[in-house]
């Protein structure tokens, strides 16, 4: 069967349907989605800027009691391995961020049964006192959901009270898959495929926007695939709070979920058909942490206009001894290479600095974990 009439369907700036999306996935025409996905970016993004954000990822505990399979990094309650950081720590590392210009603090642990809401309101409270103007882009749905539950509260309070502490916005992490069977399979006591939404949803509500993501490579179908850029599409029309899409592959080294790690032509196609689905998100991150550089260089002629977080710190998928790591400059770099141009973003894609041809970032990191 020819794309060609899906393809046309949207450049035109029509809906792709269920079937479109099918079709798609089914099609290994790859270099003709990532072309129709590049023109889709450029009527969004017409001017050649390639944005980028410097942040740093703070996993402030490993401690977690939803034991998905396909995470390297969460230790059980009460394990030799198991900590939560002092607030000092984690201030320290919001500090280093700060003097390297960062703006962005990705802060993430895991569903630790003990932390009350009180805990993160008054790590919050800490944290803008000393740095108001980081953008906390922190959390997850199941962090949200294990906070309320332990303090006895709903999903809104919990979000409406983290707001008023200092939460700026909610990331994406925890979708994976947005189908059930998948759900199941790869982390039985996570939640369902609609609480993810309604969460994400209940928090463009009271004022926090976020991120959508998807994680292809569990063993879950095409079908799904295609269910999950639907479920993020009407959740998107309904409220306009996702800022940016980001799609990467499992990475299964050190997990407990046997998989096959996808080829790079996977993660392609899968960034060019959501970028092509999703008609009503503007942003689309390139995962060169998941990928490597050279992909993540390619991905900006597959659809996205960003390259993401430096991520100064990353603890959660480099425990699955996936350890892709690049400083500001090899940004700069990658991005010049790619033929565009690179701009510094804060994490409400305001653009705050766009560097000229050659020019380098005067303060620079080594990448920590």
């Amino acid at each position: 069967m020819s794309i060609d009439p899906i393809i046309e369907k949207a450049l035109a700036g029509e809906r792709l349907s269920f079937e479109d999306g099918m079709a798609l996935f089914e099609s290994d025409e790859i270099e003709k989605m990532g072309d129709a996905a590049n023109r889709i970016m450029q009527k969004f993004h017409p001017e050649p800027v390639t944005t980028f954000v410097i942040g740093r990822n703070v996993n402030y505990s490993n401690v977690c009691d939803t034991y998905c399979r396909f995470c390297a990094f969460y230790r059980p309650p009460g394990h030799e391995e198991s900590y939560v950081l002092d607030d000092e720590t984690i201030l320290q590392k919001i500090q280093e961020t700060v003097e390297v210009g960062g703006t962005e603090i990705l802060m993430q642990g895991g569903t630790h049964p003990e932390l009350t809401v009180e805990y993160y309101e008054n790590l919050l409270r800490k944290i803008k006192q000393r740095f108001p103007s980081i953008h906390m882009h922190s959390l997850s749905t199941a962090e949200v959901e294990k906070m309320a539950e332990v303090s006895g509260i709903s999903i809104e309070e919990t979000l409406r009270r983290l707001k008023a502490a200092g939460l700026d916005s909610l990331p994406g992490a925890g979708a994976e898959i947005l189908d059930d069977r998948t759900r199941k399979k790869i982390s039985r006591r996570k939640g369902s495929w609609k609480q993810w939404i309604e969460t994400q949803k209940t928090a463009h509500r009271v004022g926090l926007h976020g991120t959508a993501t998807m994680v292809i490579g569990f063993g879950e179908s095409i079908e799904e695939r295609v269910l999950h850029l639907l479920r993020i599409r009407e959740a998107q029309d309904e409220t306009g709070g996702f800022k940016a899409f980001i799609v990467w592959t499992f990475q299964p080294d050190n997990t407990n979920l046997k998989a096959e790690k996808l080829p790079p032509e996977e993660y392609l196609k899968a960034l060019a058909i959501s970028r092509l689905m999703l008609d009503n998100i503007e942003n689309f991150q390139s995962s060169w942490v998941t990928m490597g550089p050279e992909i993540g260089k390619l991905s900006l002629s597959y659809g996205c206009n960003d390259f993401g977080s430096t991520m100064m710190e990353e603890n959660v998928v480099s425990a699955a001894a996936c350890t892709h790591k690049v400083n500001t400059n090899q940004i700069l770099r990658l991005i010049r290479e790619a033929g565009k141009i690179p701009a510094q973003r804060n994490t409400n894609y305001k653009i705050l600095r766009i560097f000229k041809e050659n020019e380098m970032a005067e303060k620079d990191f080594i990448m920590q974990n």
